[in-house]
């Protein structure tokens, strides 16, 4: 029985118990590669929301003419959300087109996400916020036109879940440092 100390048995098999302080070492063992290619990717995810923020904001002449710029009186949220309004839930969503309150969510929204992904921080509310907005923005564009279900808007909204769970932030961000605040210690969701 010494032999199976600190073990405990599994389906009949007998599993070493992992106590939740070993977490973070475990994620801490995967490869350098794979936690550069987890950052690399987040960071990447991170300007892709920031960049839209910054244009919507500035109207740079990328998606957004400086006319329509958000400083220029433009709604951010218009042109996508009016152009759902032959799409299923296109009058839902053409209904938010153009509110204030839906514009300063949205633009707050792709802020947030974009600073959090990028410095590694927060990256539990950020993946819970950018799937979010992700799965509304995919939901805002059904039925399809190249496929029954299936987009970017899904895919990013996994990636974005796949980051935090890798605890993407720790590598090329201040994640590990933040993960050690007492603010985090205290609101483990802020990690």
């Amino acid at each position: 029985m010494a032999s199976l100390a600190g073990r405990t048995p599994v389906n009949g098999h007998v599993a070493r118990h992992i106590p939740a302080e070993h977490d973070a070492a475990a994620v801490q063992s995967r490869t350098p590669a794979a936690a550069y290619a987890w950052a690399a990717a987040r960071i990447a995810l991170g300007w892709v929301f920031l960049w839209a923020f910054i244009d919507k904001t500035f109207g740079l002449g990328f998606a957004t003419p400086a006319a329509k710029a958000w400083v220029n009186g433009g709604s951010p949220t218009t042109g996508f959300l009016k152009g759902s309004g032959e799409n299923a839930l296109g009058g839902f969503f053409g209904g938010l087109a153009g509110q204030a309150w839906v514009d300063w969510l949205f633009m707050l929204g792709l802020l947030g996400v974009g600073t959090a992904l990028i410095v590694g921080a927060g990256m539990r509310v950020a993946a819970a916020a950018g799937a979010t907005m992700m799965m509304m923005m995919w939901a805002a564009s059904l039925p399809l036109d190249t496929n029954p279900f299936m987009d970017d808007h899904i895919v990013y909204a996994i990636v974005l879940i796949g980051l935090a769970l890798a605890h993407a932030g720790d590598t090329l961000g201040i994640g590990a440092w933040w993960g050690k605040t007492a603010l985090v210690k205290r609101f483990p969701i802020l990690k």
